[in-house]
């Protein structure tokens, strides 16, 4: 027994494994005397055996199994495959779940370049708009314009003429011996309004003899000459401020019009660079090459064969490249004749240009002899109109200081049509309180016009009335004159 133990083989210990983590395979006990009859199988080689234990991740020895088992290895199998199949099903449902998720990806990238397709057109729209507001925008005139000359109004020129006592319309004969007389009459009627006054001083004003009125006269007369030379003054002032003021206007416009003249030049300068020059329908068209001719000629050929256009030119390309020039020369000689009758047809067309450019020169020469005889025509007018309102306005001043009017003379009566037009005008204005008086005058004419003669009899009765209360007044006025002078 002690022999057969001996003789034994013992079960060798595994070769350590490389990895440095790898535990180390425990050592099989001496195997005892009882075992020695348990049929052993042949020793393991070692080289399997770390093999077997770097599969398991540690030192452990495999377990071993017995030889020419069949169901382990049925057994190993079914689990491998069932393993495998596992592991397929896992990968295909990942595959599916990464294309769903891939689909929706590319739906969202498509969406998303959609929407900023059209942010871009939106924002590629509000450039050109922006661009054609910089463009009315961008007239910026780069002169200093004249500081305006405040004309004075009625309002400013009453204020002022209140301030200063030389520019106050001077009191009447009349009015200068009322101030004298005002205490006399009011110490002898102490109780009297300012109605009874004034009638009580007009009835004693009558009784006044010239002598006694002429220094009162005298004293108005010589105001009165400070007053017409200082309103005189003013109105040439005023005249002179405002043609000022209308040439500084006429200056500031027409250099407003010079700049934006030159501004609209060169803007349409720009726009004809960035536009396509329209083409004239009258120019002849430039003629075509040999090539050219050729490729209509083969292009039908080539399109009833159900040809691409690309095709088609790839085709008569490689054609013409292929060609000799016996084959050239027909074409060639068909776009020599066409280039000779384009430059013909080209000179006709120059002259006529010529012409048409020459007969606008003339036509717009004579326009401006017409318009520069119209303006002349129109200045002389003017100057003739302006002479004789000076004119006129010297002689009224001149009889306006020669003759010494007399405030007791009765005055001339109103016509028809004044009597009617004061009437209207009181009504109209409250009818209308913001109407312009040119506009009232204007509707009061109109309506005189349009009123028969029934209607138009009132008037002429009351001033036919107040006619024959003047003649009579006048009349008695005279037969006073005389009687004084006698």
């Amino acid at each position: 027994m002690a022999a057969a133990t001996a003789q034994m083989p013992v079960a060798a210990e595994p070769v350590p494994s490389k990895k440095g983590r790898s535990r180390k395979a425990l050592k099989p006990k001496n195997p005892s005397a009882n075992d020695t009859n348990i049929d052993v199988g042949p020793a393991a080689d070692p080289a399997t055996e770390s093999s077997a234990g770097k599969e398991n991740g540690g030192g452990f020895a495999h377990k071993k199994t017995k030889k020419g088992d069949p169901k382990a290895k049925q057994k190993q199998s079914s689990s491998e495959d069932s393993c495998f199949e596992r592991e397929l099903l896992e990968m295909q449902e990942k595959l599916e779940k990464l294309t769903i998720e891939k689909e929706q990806t590319e739906e969202m990238l498509k969406a998303r370049e959609e929407s900023l397709k059209q942010k871009d057109q939106e924002q590629e729209k509000l450039k050109m708009e922006i661009k054609k507001l910089q463009k009315i925008k961008e007239f910026k005139p780069t002169m200093a314009f004249p500081i305006g000359i405040s004309i004075k109004g009625e309002d400013q020129e009453k204020k002022d003429k209140k301030k200063d006592p030389a520019k106050k319309k001077p009191s009447p004969p009349y009015v200068l011996w009322c101030k004298d007389q005002w205490n006399e009459v009011k110490k002898a009627n102490p109780d009297a309004d300012f109605k009874t006054m004034s009638n009580l001083l007009g009835t004693k004003w009558k009784t006044v003899t010239a002598e006694e009125k002429r220094p009162y006269e005298d004293t108005y007369q010589a105001e009165r000459e400070i007053y017409l030379k200082i309103v005189g003054n003013e109105k040439r002032q005023h005249e002179g401020m405002k043609l000022l003021e209308e040439e500084q206007k006429q200056k500031a416009a027409m250099e407003l019009l010079e700049q934006y003249l030159e501004f609209k030049q060169e803007t349409e300068e720009e726009n004809k660079k960035k536009s396509k020059k329209e083409r004239d329908p009258l120019k002849p068209k430039k003629p075509l090459s040999a090539y050219f001719i050729f490729a209509n000629e083969r292009r039908k050929a080539l399109l009833k064969v159900n040809k691409n256009v690309l095709d088609v030119a790839r085709i008569t390309g490689e054609e013409w490249k292929n060609m000799n020039e016996k084959q050239r020369g027909p074409y060639e000689q068909m776009a020599l004749k066409n280039k000779e009758q384009y430059t013909q047809e080209m000179e006709l067309y120059k002259q006529k240009k010529e012409e048409e450019s020459e007969n606008l020169r003339k036509e717009e020469d004579e326009l401006m002899k017409l318009q520069k005889q119209e303006a002349m025509q129109l200045l002389k007018k003017k100057e003739k109109t302006e002479n004789l309102i000076k004119k006129s306005k010297a002689k009224c001043q001149k009889e306006k200081g020669e003759k010494n009017v007399d405030p007791n003379k009765p005055k001339k009566p109103a016509s028809s049509f004044l009597l009617f037009r004061n009437e209207a005008m009181k009504r109209l204005a409250e009818e209308r309180p913001g109407i312009n008086n040119s506009t009232l005058s204007a509707l009061i004419s109109v309506k005189w016009k349009d009123m028969s003669e029934d209607e138009k009899k009132v008037w002429n009765n009351k001033a036919g009335e107040a006619m024959e209360v003047y003649k009579k007044e006048i009349e008695e006025y005279n037969k006073k004159v005389e009687g004084q002078n006698n």
